[in-house]
């Protein structure tokens, strides 16, 4: 089995091919270029330093989507201080097309 462990806008994955991964928002004209940090075949395993040279992970663009809603509530006893506020984090799905 082969995969590789990518780093992209400062998160690792661990990935294969034909995988799925949600990551932070890119841009719609901007290019998404991983980083290589490791690749294992059956055989060997090559790991980078930081990165792996000759090693080329190929995404495509699936999406965007929103993530569950995330809630941060403030509060102050003994004050009547009561906050709730609420976001959904915003993600572009990528897939895995070849490790080489």
């Amino acid at each position: 089995m082969q995969y590789a462990v990518i780093r992209i806008k400062g998160s690792q994955y661990k990935v294969s091919e034909g995988d799925e991964i949600l990551v932070d928002k890119v841009g719609d004209k901007e290019e998404v270029e991983p980083e290589v940090l490791l690749v294992r075949d059956d055989k060997s395993v090559k790991i980078g330093v930081p990165q792996v040279k000759g090693a080329k992970v190929i995404l495509k663009k699936l999406g965007e989507e929103k993530g569950k809603k995330i809630y941060v509530i403030k509060y102050k006893s003994k004050s009547r201080y009561r906050r709730k506020i609420g976001s959904r984090p915003q993600y572009t799905r990528l897939s895995i097309e070849s490790i080489a």
